[in-house]
């Protein structure tokens, strides 16, 4: 691929997901996201066949910003919960990303949604990592006795999904410090 047409694409994702985060996927419009780019709507089709194309480009693109610091530290244990954490903080600084992901996610719910699937599949590994976190927590012993690895998982993911959608319309609510204090209540060394 010539790095013209990559940067191409790269202006035409960026735009999509802006497109999605205000208006969702069903109502986002290729036409819309032609105007945002100062592109014609045969000139997105020639980059991106169809708009589930095109979605799907924008969740691997999203994806591949929040994984990369994971990708570079390997954490292990209580260093995946502040990997996570520097992730969620690092999102808060780009709201779009956080609204994309809210948004679209709302959205997939449904089974009919073309990222029903993804979602799905984004959801459980997100969770099989945090298990593999608190089960190496609890093997070193640091794990709070009521909490099970399975059990703090759902409970951290939860309030990372939960503290975002509440900082969307709060920006005041500090996702990081919250996701801190959920650590903090699930172990039984300090975290901090």
């Amino acid at each position: 691929m010539y790095a013209k047409t990559a940067q191409r694409r790269l202006e035409i994702i960026a735009g999509a997901a802006a497109t999605f985060s205000e208006s969702g996927f069903r109502e986002g419009s290729l036409r819309d996201i032609a105007v945002r780019v100062g592109m014609t709507h045969a000139g997105i089709r020639h980059h991106f066949a169809t708009k589930v194309d095109l979605l799907m480009a924008v969740l691997e693109w999203r994806d591949e910003a929040a994984l990369s610091l994971a990708r570079t530290t390997k954490p292990v244990g209580i260093e995946v919960l502040h990997a996570w954490i520097e992730s969620t903080r690092r999102n808060v600084g780009n709201p779009m990303l956080v609204d994309l992901e809210t948004t679209l996610a709302a959205e997939a719910s449904s089974p009919e949604h073309p990222a029903h699937e993804y979602f799905k599949d984004r959801y459980q590994r997100a969770n099989d990592i945090l298990v593999r976190a608190f089960k190496a927590i609890k093997a070193a012993g640091q794990l709070d006795k009521k909490q099970t690895p399975e059990s703090a998982a759902t409970l951290f993911l939860s309030a990372t999904l939960g503290l975002q959608t509440l900082w969307l319309r709060n920006r005041s609510i500090d996702v990081a410090d919250g996701l801190a204090r959920q650590a903090t209540a699930m172990l039984n060394v300090p975290f901090r």
